[in-house]
């Protein structure tokens, strides 16, 4: 399969670097200023390259092509032409000025799959700049995320972007299987927006069916308790008893076995409707040993939790645990070191990812 890739940024660039692993062949266009923006966004950088550019786009070559001449649009539609998936996203409009639009190509190629990531859809929101920081405000991310009367915050990383190309990827995935079945292409189209509404899961469904809308809780959980980051004696650690079971688990390991009777944490609901009393018992066992003692002692007993690791941390946890999390793919340019990047997070069996190009310098490959 081969992917004519006109992303940018974060989205469609992880959407294609995602099939790119497991064996398409995918050519970066790029503009000839600069390229993709992301080739600039540091620091930190790595052998000159940023970073953030390096987290998307291995296993891709790069071509620079000026969509702005003549020369340039005949030359993306000369490559497009022997592509089975377009994946761009411009806002909307601008591949059909360039002669590069869904309908455009469909008409001479029937079986072409065109994949549009934008941020707010094709209507009325077309205008609209797709930002992730930008959607997690308008689309509600940040009113749930953050302590209860504290500033509205955004998650750590642009997780809209990342949902968003994990959608693109699958509705390609999906349009190929259409393909191979009929014949046919089609046009799919994913927009920031609705992938974030989608992904609040739990919460767009608490207010969709009973009209309350869920408010910031910080590291609580809105129907569970204990599900939240209780205190230890050096750093927090996260405690995820989400059924009686657990519950009961939990509390005999911590050696307060009476807990589980007692009427005010006798089930999830009534735990939940006082979940203080019920961190302040917790928390006066927990306090007397590190969070790694309790990692290990709760783990044991079958109770999911864990310290709140930095990404080192969780990267060395990783490792600890059989995972291979890093990837090394050899650089191109004479000197440079392997570029460390994380591994795909899908295993198969008999088609495995492959790593065979560190993201590409700009114009061409790695």
């Amino acid at each position: 399969m081969r992917i004519a890739d006109f992303g940018r940024v974060l989205a469609a660039p992880y959407a294609t670097m995602l099939l790119a692993d497991l064996g398409a062949e995918v050519v970066k266009l790029e503009r000839p200023d600069g390229g993709d923006e992301t080739r600039s966004w540091g620091p930190p950088w790595s052998d000159g390259e940023a970073t953030y550019f390096l987290a998307v786009n291995r296993n891709k070559t790069s071509r620079v092509l000026d969509l702005g001449t003549t020369e340039g649009r005949s030359a993306a539609q000369e490559l497009v032409a022997g592509c089975d998936v377009v994946v761009q996203n411009f806002r909307t409009g601008t591949m059909e000025r360039f002669g590069l639009g869904y309908e455009q190509l469909a008409a001479a190629r029937p079986d072409l799959i065109y994949c549009s990531v934008t941020g707010f859809g094709p209507h009325a929101g077309a205008d609209l700049p797709g930002y992730d920081l930008v959607l997690q405000a308008v689309g509600g991310l940040m009113s749930v995320t953050g302590a209860p009367g504290a500033e509205p915050t955004k998650v750590g990383v642009a997780l809209v972007d990342v949902v968003t190309g994990l959608h693109a990827a699958l509705g390609i995935l999906a349009a190929l299987r259409h393909r191979d079945r009929t014949g046919q292409g089609q046009h799919v189209e994913v927009n920031l927006l609705s992938s974030l509404l989608s992904a609040l899961t739990n919460q767009a469904s608490a207010y969709l069916a009973t009209g309350e809308v869920p408010q910031a809780m910080g590291n609580r959980h809105p129907s569970i308790a204990p599900y939240e980051v209780l205190r230890a004696a050096d750093r927090p650690i996260a405690v995820a008893a989400a059924n009686d079971r657990l519950f009961e688990r939990l509390v005999t390991r911590l050696g307060r076995d009476e807990l589980a009777n007692d009427p005010r944490f006798a089930g999830n609901t009534d735990r939940v409707a006082h979940r203080d009393e019920l961190v302040a018992e917790l928390e006066s066992v927990l306090l007397t040993q590190t969070a790694d003692h309790w990692f290990t002692e709760l783990s044991a007993a079958g109770v999911p939790c864990g310290p709140i690791n930095d990404i080192s941390q969780a990267f060395a946890l990783a490792e600890r645990l059989g995972l291979a999390p890093v990837v090394e793919t050899p650089s191109g340019s004479p000197g440079a070191s392997p570029v460390r990047t994380v591994a795909h997070p899908v295993t198969l069996s008999a088609t495995p990812a492959t790593y065979h190009c560190a993201p590409p310098r700009l114009g061409g490959p790695a």
